[in-house]
């Protein structure tokens, strides 16, 4: 196409222009600068993009199209397979280094490190870097020099290293390509569903994009921060910062938040308790991906080995009812409406409807992982696993498997006034708080005024959670057993 040189950029989950290495080293060459994206569903597998992450995806894109158009960059588009595409491309191009930011996911390490190899074939360089993470999943081991397995002294290890980076700000001089290089239209990829429509609550509820992710960073750190530490528990308040997805698909990254959290401690003391809270949480995240990096198998095999003879149940309509939000235990069931609704769900109440799968319906919790990957707009695969092994007491760190969340206590101490579960579960509505955690206590007076039938616009429980806590704890102490 042209003998002019250039330096080719590949955005992957790094969609923005501040605090992007990648984008960063590309301009400091003063080559022309061109950008690409690549759908690239086979490599994925099993992990490409869910539903709801599509549709996030479609407008983190548009965004990022814009403002590098704003710059003089051109995003294009492909879909296909990046092995062939991204070396490809680079020929056509003249790039002479092609840079990237670093994905850690099993099947991404595998097949980047196979690009490498065909780029260098052909003379091109490659330059590759961390905008992801706070420091490189190799960085932080224990002292006999291994991984790191439980996060408390992972957390330690953390803060004792040296503070990240600070973030980059974005380039301001580039010149993009001089070329007509063909690009897919957007849309055509489908990303967002049309028949049936099902995105109205993603749309009402969130704005994707580098502009978008940074406004959510400044008004949390102004108006929620403060009362992070004692309110983060309470799904009925919105207290949490709702970064998840713009961190996931690298809108804003890890270093921004925490450079920013550091400088808004220094003017505000009285935030010290819950700012570290808040950026312990962070430190979550990058346990998660630490986790995945040293054990690529843990979004499908049970970490803890004595565990895989777990005696799971094929309970289909349990989990039909637990995705729909129809179990008859209201946290769980306004925790699940509120995922389908807007893609995302509160923390606490992740964990409560993730014990109620496993422990009391003994669904799989890769049935779980699964389906949270098609419904969450944070679906990370390295934070899913994580967690879902965490929940189910299988995992690096787990909760102790005799923890078992219990659905009503879970809802009458975090959503005491019954706020989250009114907001979800409407039928419930009604119902003073005494009975709301566990409608089926209330007497039939009470349910008629407030309009309650159950069984016919409530479901009646779908088990009973004190004998299901039994009949797990039974098959916990079965394995145990077996591990002896």
């Amino acid at each position: 196409m042209t003998a002019q040189k250039s330096a080719l950029v590949w955005f992957r989950q790094d969609l923005r222009l501040a605090d992007n290495p990648a984008l960063a080293r590309a301009a400091e060459t003063g080559l022309p600068v061109i950008a690409i994206f690549v759908l690239d569903d086979d490599a994925a597998g099993a992990w490409a993009h869910g539903g709801a992450s599509r549709w996030w995806l479609e407008g983190s894109l548009s965004a990022l199209r814009g403002a590098l158009t704003e710059q003089g960059v051109v995003l294009i588009l492909r879909q296909g397979s990046a092995e062939a595409i991204v070396p490809e491309l680079a020929s056509e191009i003249g790039a002479a280094t092609v840079f990237w930011n670093r994905c850690y996911e099993p099947w991404r390490i595998a097949r980047d490190t196979r690009i490498k190899t065909a780029l260098r074939e052909r003379g091109i360089a490659v330059d590759s870097g961390n905008s992801a993470l706070l420091h490189e999943p190799w960085v932080l081991k224990t002292k006999s020099g291994d991984p790191f397995k439980v996060f408390t002294p992972f957390w330690k290890a953390l803060q004792a290293l040296e503070s990240p980076p600070r973030p980059l700000p974005a380039p301001t001089q580039m010149q993009g390509l001089d070329a007509s290089i063909p690009s897919d239209d957007l849309k055509s990829w489908g990303l967002r569903p049309a028949r049936p429509d099902w995105a109205k609550g993603l749309r009402d509820t969130w704005q994707p994009g580098e502009a978008a992710a940074r406004e959510h960073l400044s008004c949390f750190l102004d108006e929620g921060l403060r009362s992070y530490a004692s309110h983060r528990d309470f799904p009925g308040i919105p207290s949490t910062s709702r970064l998840s997805p713009h961190l996931h698909f690298g809108e804003i990254g890890p270093r921004q938040i925490w450079h920013a959290t550091l400088h808004h401690l220094e003017a505000n003391p009285d935030a010290q308790k819950s700012g570290w809270k808040f950026l312990s949480e962070l430190a979550w995240r990058e346990f998660s991906h630490h986790l995945l990096f040293h054990w690529p198998s843990l979004p499908e095999t049970t970490w803890r080995e004595n565990f895989r003879a777990f005696p799971w149940h094929d309970n289909e309509d349990g989990f039909l009812a637990w995705t729909r939000g129809a179990t008859g235990y209201p946290i769980v069931d306004a925790g699940m409406r509120e995922l389908y609704a807007t893609g995302w769900m509160h923390n606490r109440v992740r964990m409560i409807v993730g014990s109620f799968l496993v422990k009391d319906l003994l669904v799989p919790w890769q049935q779980g992982e699964a389906w949270f990957w098609d419904t969450l707009v944070d679906a990370d695969l390295a934070n899913n696993a994580a967690s879902w092994q965490w929940v189910a007491g299988c995992g690096a760190d787990a909760a102790p498997y005799f923890r078992v969340f219990n659905p009503i206590t879970q809802g009458e101490k975090f959503d005491p006034e019954g706020d989250y579960v009114r907001t979800w579960v409407p039928e419930l509505a009604k119902l003073p708080n005494e009975f709301l955690h566990h409608p089926w206590d209330a007497s039939e007076g009470t349910l008629r005024a407030a309009g309650v039938e159950l069984g016919v616009n409530y479901p009646k429980p779908i088990v009973d959670h004190g004998a299901a806590r039994k009949r797990a704890l039974a098959a916990f102490e079965e394995i145990k057993k077996g591990a002896a």
